[in-house]
């Protein structure tokens, strides 16, 4: 275009030296029709930046993912208690932990036909289906039924505890057409998921939320848990947690709830996890995992110091089991596991995940720390055994004579003494100071100290002899192996450069009486 000149709405040039005074007049038509323009053009993208920041319809996905997941309808003999259903399914699950599942179990009599609804999801046309071990265990008939109400009978492949993953297959030739994948990309927290399931017999129920963290432990073995905050209730068991693209992130499982129902936290096994057990499922039909056969505990600074190391990485050797692959080797109590076939070993649950992704039968290597010395031992490890209940000790809130031993805030006694007790070594803990450090390491009434500074103990005189001795030598601390009322034994250090606070009798009396009413400290 010429300099000076315009465009009319026709396409044709005009002079601008015989229409000077209209050429002002036009340009500035110009301009004030390009601002409009941009002005409407920015109404445009804001509009659709708040069209995008509007909650997202899940309608589409949920069609998309709806006829792929079931209800898992599980009948037992119920012949006894054992037949009717677990009663911890997942092991050592806390107390406001709670499986959607088992709830539908407990309170109902025994030698009665148990029912009970779960749910599950398709992964494979020719009609596996992934749901919770604690669903399919000890289940005697499977009836799997789809959204169009469609059932079909169905049967356990494999089932593992641990992972609480179970595989099943529908008893049908059936070619199904709708089917779920596990994701590949693990989620980040903040992306949104669906949960699907059978929420109290309700078929088909989808409910949106977001991945809320990773790496959760429920204080259900080594594995790690996604935790969601999609509404999931009882029967949610088994049923999949999906991302936007409709591929499974996770395996319903447990339910954070102090009152029975949702609070908003709940959570799922990653689908990485999930899927290898699957595949070892369909493979084998179970899934074999590595097995030192040791109790293990983390360490923390005090307990480091009282070692000997340098920091609290590693895992302690609490106590190692009879006949387990352990006792076959070199590894003793309070060995120190740092690394596993030349891997870091962070803390116990490190140790855990490490030793059960190796091969049953196969050699571990472990670079341990033991009294000032590191050293190599190699293990040849066993299988993962059935887990079994653990069986508590009778308490007792009567309060008993003891010995105090002030530089630990404890008043101990001889084991056997103790009403309730049946240990018949070691020392046991007939009260605790509750402003003391043995109360803040946790120490409770009717634990029993079986060694100080790794030598045994039988009586009180025992234990004040070796506080003197770690003092003569300069010590800090006392390390001391503690075996808890639940059994399992653990390796503390108490600090002995603080002594327990005291109030006077006034304040003793007021201890005592919190022993009496149950010793809560």
């Amino acid at each position: 275009m010429a300099s000076g000149s315009i465009q009319g709405s026709t396409g044709r040039f005009l002079s601008g030296r015989r229409l000077k005074p209209l050429s002002a007049i036009a340009g500035a038509a110009l301009l004030g029709a390009g601002l409009l323009a941009v002005a409407q053009q920015t109404a445009f993208i804001a509009a659709a930046a708040a069209q995008e920041q509007r909650p997202p319809s899940f309608a589409d996905l949920a069609e998309k993912v709806r006829p792929a997941v079931v209800s898992v309808n599980v009948k037992s003999a119920g012949a006894s208690g054992e037949a009717s259903g677990r009663e911890a399914p997942v092991p050592d699950l806390p107390e406001d932990f709670r499986d959607f599942f088992d709830r539908f179990k407990k309170g109902q009599p025994d030698r009665h036909p148990m029912r009970a609804q779960g749910s599950g999801f398709l992964i494979s046309a020719d009609g596996y289906v992934v749901t919770n071990h604690h669903v399919a265990d000890k289940a005697d008939e499977i009836e799997i039924t789809f959204e169009n109400e469609k059932k079909y009978k169905a049967k356990v492949i494999g089932s593992d505890q641990r992972t609480d993953i179970a595989l099943l297959k529908i008893d049908s030739k059936d070619k199904f057409d709708r089917w779920l994948e596990f994701t590949d990309t693990a989620p980040r927290v903040g992306d949104w998921v669906l949960a699907v399931g059978n929420p109290f017999g309700l078929g088909g129920t989808v409910t949106a939320g977001i991945v809320s963290a990773q790496g959760r432990d429920i204080g259900s073995g080594p594995y790690d848990f996604l935790q969601i905050d999609a509404a999931v209730n009882r029967g949610n068991s088994g049923g999949p947690a999906v991302n936007l693209d409709g591929k499974v992130v996770g395996v319903n499982t447990a339910i954070y709830s102090p009152s029975g129902g949702s609070v908003g936290i709940a959570f799922a096994i990653p689908a990485a996890t999930a899927r290898d057990v699957v595949q070892k499922l369909k493979d084998k039909g179970k899934v074999s995992s590595g097995w030192l056969g040791v109790q293990i505990q983390n360490l923390d600074d005090n307990l480091a110091e009282g070692l000997g190391l340098k920091d609290g990485k590693g895992a302690l050797i609490a106590k190692i089991l009879a006949d387990g692959p352990a006792s076959k080797s070199e590894l003793k109590m309070e060995d120190v596991i740092l690394e596993v076939n030349g891997k870091p070993v962070s803390n116990s649950r490190d140790l855990a995940r490490t030793i059960a992704a190796l091969n049953p039968g196969g050699d571990a290597r472990l670079h341990i720390f033991r009294k000032g010395q590191y050293h190599d031992v190699t293990v040849k490890l066993g299988e993962y055994p059935d887990a079994e209940k653990v069986a508590f000790m009778g308490g007792n809130s009567d309060e008993d004579a003891g010995k105090e031993v002030e530089d630990l805030g404890l008043t101990l006694m001889p084991a056997p003494d103790l009403p309730g007790s049946k240990s018949k070594e070691g020392v046991a803990v007939a009260s605790v100071d509750p402003n003391s450090k043995a109360a803040d390491q946790g120490i409770k009434r009717g634990d029993i100290i079986l060694e100080l500074n790794s030598k045994p103990v039988s009586s009180v005189e025992d234990v004040s002899a070796g506080i003197r001795e770690a003092r003569e030598k300069g010590k800090r601390v006392v390390l001391l192996q503690i075996r808890g009322r639940d059994k399992q034994s653990r390796f503390l250090a108490l600090p002995l450069d603080q002594k327990p606070k005291r109030g006077g009798d006034k304040d003793k009396n007021k201890d005592r009486d919190d022993d009496k009413d149950g010793g809560k400290h």
